[in-house]
């Protein structure tokens, strides 16, 4: 299942370093097939506030960003960017082809029945007081 390193770039200051990494990442990411999916455009915000730009980069698997994160190379010049741009950086795990919202639907449908939580067909539920229902909760994957 492929996965992705994704960082949001909040800031960043020009620095000579900068080039010098942009220079040097590919070299870090081909032993681990990793790939630029998004690198840097000006994003369309259509919800929200976006401040900044992104980065997402394709890797065959969870194991194989990972290693290309820990290794020496990539760690050789993580400072290059990092002393020069406010950000995050996220590994995550992708979904595969046959990936199907619904059927994860039914899946937290039948979490929430089990921890008391009763939503009907329409309606959010009534949580367990004390809890909070957020976006994360009823999205996130396992």
């Amino acid at each position: 299942m492929p996965a992705y390193g994704f960082a949001h770039l909040r800031s960043r200051r020009s620095h000579s370093d900068i080039i010098e990494y942009l220079e040097r990442i590919q070299a870090t990411l081909d032993p681990f097939a990793g790939r630029f999916v998004i690198h840097g455009p000006p994003v369309e915000v259509v919800e929200g506030t976006w401040p900044g730009s992104m980065v997402l980069i394709e890797f065959p698997g969870l194991a194989e960003a990972r290693a290309w994160y820990d290794s020496p190379a990539y760690r050789a010049i993580l400072r290059l960017r990092a002393d020069h741009v406010e950000g995050d950086l996220v590994l995550i795990e992708g979904v595969g082809p046959d990936y199907d919202p619904a059927e994860r639907a039914r899946t937290l449908r039948t979490e929430a029945g089990r921890a008391g939580v009763h939503p009907g067909p329409e309606e959010p539920g009534t949580l367990p007081e004390g809890k909070v229902e957020t976006p994360h909760s009823l999205c996130a994957r396992d």
